[in-house]
């Protein structure tokens, strides 16, 4: 078999899964695994580079406005490679090629690929789609071991956390403007122990004012701008507070969106662990019997604000 990736997050679970050898093309965010970086690039971003939070969501703006497309998808490389399978979305057309302009450019090119989309709302979509591609790749059982994996891992946060006074958390999804989180980040959040302010579960994520998130008093302020690691969210972050937007004495943190927080693949959970630590640090000799959290510092960063 022979498969595209147009998803970051399909890639890292094709890979996860055993069928990595099978992938023959990706797109140029497709990064992880390493390995990912060895594919050929069949789609590119029509954003200039170089700018900033603002310029990026005007960018964003005019485009879809004028009914332009976000990315480039390169016709000649779909047809070298040759594939059977396309994995795709119809989820956010800000995010990745849209499954529409897939099909336009099979049926153009007379391919018979099967195109597969992948539209995750909620962590049990999640671990839905991990199971549909491991169907589709013939890799069924190591698809179930994975997932049964990541529940397990899960449900573990959850007892954890279960009985501990609960953070009020107010993750930005984006900053400039500020954007509430959706799909499947406010259930994250509520699993690390946290309790989620403005997110709406399974849903698109929300532009608010600063006046809402004030109003909305946050305990922490995790920054997580889709599209940015971890380096660029801390830079985020120290503007933000230099800039006096967010609340007095509240605590901000900085992680890798694109690791473990806006891609739907198999590092969410690693996000979940990730704020449970920070929420909720591991005291030793009151767990008895538990393994330590994950170190935050991996993949987190407490910027600054109150202890």
């Amino acid at each position: 078999m022979r498969i595209v990736s147009l998803l970051p997050s399909t890639t890292e679970i094709l890979f996860a899964i055993g069928a990595g050898p099978d992938v023959v093309g990706v797109t140029f965010e497709c990064d992880f695994p390493p390995e990912a970086r060895t594919r050929r690039i069949v789609s590119t971003s029509a954003m200039p580079e170089g700018l900033g939070p603002a310029e990026i969501d005007a960018y964003v703006a005019g485009a879809v406005a004028r009914g332009e497309d976000l990315y480039r998808l390169s016709a000649d490389a779909l047809a070298e490679l040759d594939a059977d399978l396309v994995v795709t979305q119809d989820l956010c057309a800000v995010c990745a090629v849209d499954v529409s302009v897939v099909d336009d450019a099979l049926a153009y090119l007379g391919c018979r690929a099967e195109v597969l989309t992948i539209d995750p709302h909620t962590l049990d979509d999640v671990f839905a789609s991990i199971s549909v591609l491991g169907r589709a790749t013939n890799h069924e059982d190591e698809s179930a071991a994975l997932v049964a994996s990541l529940r397990l891992r899960l449900d573990r946060v959850r007892e954890r956390v279960a009985g501990r006074p609960r953070p009020r958390v107010m993750l930005l999804e984006w900053t400039d403007p500020p954007y509430a989180p959706g799909h499947w980040v406010p259930e994250m959040i509520e699993a690390a122990g946290g309790e989620c302010l403005l997110g709406r579960h399974g849903e698109k994520s929300q532009r608010v004012l600063w006046e809402t998130v004030l109003d909305a008093e946050p305990e922490v302020v995790v920054v997580a701008p889709c599209g940015y690691d971890l380096t660029r969210s801390q830079a985020i972050a120290a503007d933000l507070q230099a800039s006096g937007v967010l609340p007095t004495g509240v605590t901000v943190h900085a992680v890798d969106a694109n690791a473990s927080w806006a891609r739907p693949g198999t590092r969410l959970v690693d996000g979940v662990e990730e704020l449970a630590a920070l929420l909720h640090p591991h005291r030793p000799g009151r767990d008895p019997g538990r393994a330590a959290w994950r170190t935050p510092s991996t993949a987190a960063s407490t910027v600054g604000g109150a202890d």
